[in-house]
């Protein structure tokens, strides 16, 4: 499902929501890395492999490129390149801790199906 937001003149598409424990764990890792959440993005991905056949990229950058478009919510930046965008949308970022937590995980609205790790996909 994507959300549309009515901001005075203009309606934006959330692409990808940030749960709040994503947003608490991302904001850690990247001030751990040398990242600064306020001005830094999370890079959100998907490239061909996996048991599933697409799996997810996460990770942080500093740059947009031409070939990005930009989201943010919950305070969280990201950045989402054009090819992967149809494969994202609707998404949640969420994490999961704990002792038998897996980490970020993609809840993707788009997968028929998802591997056992959660980690790939296929629609």
């Amino acid at each position: 499902m994507v959300s549309l937001h009515r901001n005075l003149d203009k309606i934006y598409i959330t692409m990808i929501k940030v749960s709040d424990t994503a947003k608490t764990k991302i904001i850690g890792l990247m001030k751990e890395e040398g990242f600064d959440a306020q001005n830094d993005y999370v890079r959100v991905g998907v490239k061909s492999g996996g048991c599933s056949g697409l799996s997810y990229e996460l990770k942080f950058d500093k740059a947009m490129s031409e070939n990005d478009k930009l989201f943010e919510d919950n305070d969280i930046k990201i950045a989402v390149e054009k090819k992967s965008f149809l494969y994202l949308a609707g998404t949640i970022l969420e994490f999961s801790g704990g002792l038998n937590g897996k980490g970020f995980v993609f809840n993707n609205p788009n997968a028929n199906r998802t591997c056992g790790c959660g980690e790939s996909f296929s629609l």
